[in-house]
């Protein structure tokens, strides 16, 4: 079934799809598929000829057409609807997506528009950075970011207790320096800005006069190539 539009309308269309981030499948009022976009043959592994006139229930299972049907009358009283759901690739892969459904005036004005976001990457990220938080909260190593102007933007409980914080919220009212000025370390933090990486030994004495060995190690925080601030880690040694 081919999708006839005036020619110019039909190229700036496709270069459209084309440049979309998500997958796109466009289908009939009744669910049958008119077109999808690379980044859905990209999503599904099938090449458009291979679902054209498919249901769209083949790529997203559970979609029957009595459930495509319901979805249109509820987008007469608003303008798209979000569903999650369980998508199938052709090799019977199935990813979490986040499905938005609106409509379209193509061959049909009840023609309906599927743009599809694979979200299982975004969730194992999610899982792995909340694993990465968990990891650095229990750390018995005292942990710290700071931004460029020295204020300290995260820290664990370890660093807390070691510098007799109450909260990480008092601490990001506070400069790392007020903390953690003992020569050399404002020339070392200065050097971490630069995007050099330092151990550094110094001692400590308390107020009875007691010394205690201290390694701060300091490095560049970056985001790609871009230094965001630094970060840093305390530790007593034995």
């Amino acid at each position: 079934m081919a999708l006839f539009i005036p020619k110019d309308r039909k190229s700036l269309f496709r270069q459209f799809l084309t440049g979309m981030y998500d997958a796109v499948v466009i289908t009939d009022p009744n669910g049958y598929i008119l077109e999808i976009n690379p980044r859905a043959e990209e999503y599904f592994g099938y090449i458009i000829d291979e679902v054209v006139d498919k249901p769209i229930g083949n790529l997203i299972p559970g979609l029957s057409e009595e459930l495509v049907q319901r979805i249109r009358r509820g987008l007469a009283e608003q303008r798209h609807i979000v569903i999650d759901a369980n998508c199938l690739s052709k090799l019977g892969h199935r990813f979490q997506s986040e499905v938005t459904i609106s409509d379209i005036d193509l061959m049909d004005p009840d023609d309906l528009v599927f743009t599809i976001r694979n979200v299982e990457r975004r969730r194992q990220v999610n899982d792995m950075l909340r694993a990465k938080e968990s990891a650095f909260a229990i750390c018995p190593v005292a942990l710290f970011a700071c931004d460029l102007d020295g204020r300290i933007t995260e820290c664990n409980t370890a660093f807390l207790e070691m510098m007799d914080i109450p909260t990480e919220e008092e601490a990001r009212k506070h400069n790392v320096s007020d903390y953690m000025n003992d020569d050399p370390l404002p020339m070392q933090f200065k050097k971490a800005m630069e995007g050099e990486k330092s151990v550094t030994g110094i001692v400590a004495e308390n107020e009875h006069g007691e010394s205690t060995e201290i390694e701060v190690i300091l490095a560049p925080n970056r985001q790609g190539r871009k230094i965001k601030g630094v970060v840093g880690s305390v530790q007593k040694l034995k």
